[in-house]
């Protein structure tokens, strides 16, 4: 597949992200963006992250840095040198795009924010993605993935309502900085859109704080509107009134989620129909089951009878039996999947969702989650991440024209 073919192909990115906006530059990347991540000499600090390859403690088999830095080529460079702000002006100079997450004001401490770097390239859109903002009174507090979901009110709606006491749950998998991540992929696309209208650069400042608190679901709006406050319910969406559990075990052991049971008097009767093909609707086939203002208010002994008989005629099945069987009925049921189970999917597969990727370093490929959306006519591609320092020959002496003397020295003195 020829690069230019892809959405991003005529971009070209300096990532200088930690592990808050590093998704970002992969997703670019994986677009056809030309993204050159921007290390120190020792290293992203996502590099020291695991699980690693085999489990060997080695900066170079990061998985958590594999999957987040697809896409990428690698630099090192020492910002905090003269040399080295001296390298990356240069670079600004050419880029398209550039993505920091750095604390709030420590470019402009370098000389390296937007107002010095545009100054030079009036078309340069440059994204910072802080926890908290560029400005306001919680400027300068620190964050993490837990804090920005705690702050930004998401954890307050995940967790359990049936263990009394119990604290809100965080979302595994870094859901925050993925949040804020994808919101500033969003905001940089959009200033490249109004660059392309009107030829002119701008700033994203891009909040992981804001981010989240935009992503409540329904959370916000019941409080705003009405002055309800949700909450947690277990397996199921948060609510202001208590709804029936929907996690449902079946005879395998897993666990079936159990949706719009009574949407319409079709689907309600088509189940009920279901279960007493196998002698298990018990006595849901009564009329007083039937009446659907009664069942849709998704409260009362009615309700909650029916749940009960529902769960025992799902106890009773494998959960690959219920979840075709229900989808075969137009029921949006589905399986609780473990990630085997996932990598096993074959829709997946069919759909070319998983990639394999060649890391010729090592000799091997190895399958990886690919593309979250299909283009008809740009087509999405993955590659490895980057060794540390991979393309400082690439970059340094092509793109920039420096002399290999003139590295090695650059080398010496610490300055890549």
């Amino acid at each position: 597949m020829n690069d230019d073919q892809r959405a991003l192909s005529d971009i070209t990115m300096l990532d200088l992200c930690d592990e808050k906006g590093q998704l970002m530059g992969k997703l670019m990347g994986d677009m056809g963006a030309r993204v050159i991540k921007i290390e120190p000499p020792s290293g992203a600090r996502a590099r020291s992250i695991g699980p690693f390859l085999n489990d060997e403690d080695d900066p170079e088999y990061s998985l958590y840095f594999w999957a987040n830095n697809t896409s990428k080529e690698s630099i090192t460079l020492n910002l905090e040198s003269e040399g080295g702000q001296s390298i990356f002006r240069q670079l600004a100079s050419k880029a398209n795009v550039v993505l920091e997450s750095f604390d709030p004001g420590y470019l402009s401490s370098l000389g390296l924010d937007y107002a010095s770097l545009s100054a030079d390239n009036p078309e340069l859109i440059m994204t910072s993605l802080t926890g908290f903002g560029q400005d306001g009174p919680y400027r300068d507090y620190k964050t993490s993935d837990i804090v920005a979901l705690a702050m930004g009110g998401v954890m307050h709606s995940c967790g359990y309502d049936d263990v009394p006491g119990s604290p809100p749950i965080r979302p595994s998998g870094g859901h925050g900085y993925m949040i804020g991540a994808h919101y500033a992929l969003m905001g940089t696309l959009m200033a490249l859109n109004w660059r392309d209208m009107t030829g002119e650069g701008q700033y994203v400042d891009a909040s992981i704080h804001e981010a989240c608190s935009c992503t409540t679901e329904a959370a916000m709006p019941q409080y705003m509107y009405n002055g309800d406050v949700v909450h947690r319910q277990t397996g199921r969406h948060h609510g202001v009134a208590s709804t029936p559990k929907t996690l449902c075990a079946t005879s395998d052991g897993k666990f079936v989620n159990v949706f719009a049971v009574f949407t319409s008097l079709h689907a309600w009767r088509t189940l009920v129909t279901w279960m007493d093909s196998e002698d298990m609707a018990e006595d849901l086939t009564d009329e007083k089951y039937l009446d659907m203002a009664a069942m849709r208010t998704r409260s009362g002994p009615e309700v909650s009878h029916a749940y009960d008989v529902l769960r025992r005629f799902i106890a009773s099945h494998p959960a690959d039996y219920i979840y075709r069987g229900s989808q075969e009925r137009k029921f949006p049921w589905g399986v609780v999947r473990s990630p085997d189970e996932t990598l096993d999917d074959p829709h997946l597969w069919e759909r070319g969702f998983f990639e394999e990727v060649e890391h010729p370093e090592i000799g091997q490929s190895f399958v990886y989650p690919g593309r979250p959306y299909v283009f008809s006519k740009t087509p999405w591609q993955t590659r490895r991440a980057p060794l540390l320092g991979e393309h400082n020959k690439k970059v340094y002496s092509q793109d920039l024209g420096i002399s290999d003397t003139e590295l090695e020295g650059l080398v010496s003195s610490g300055v890549i």
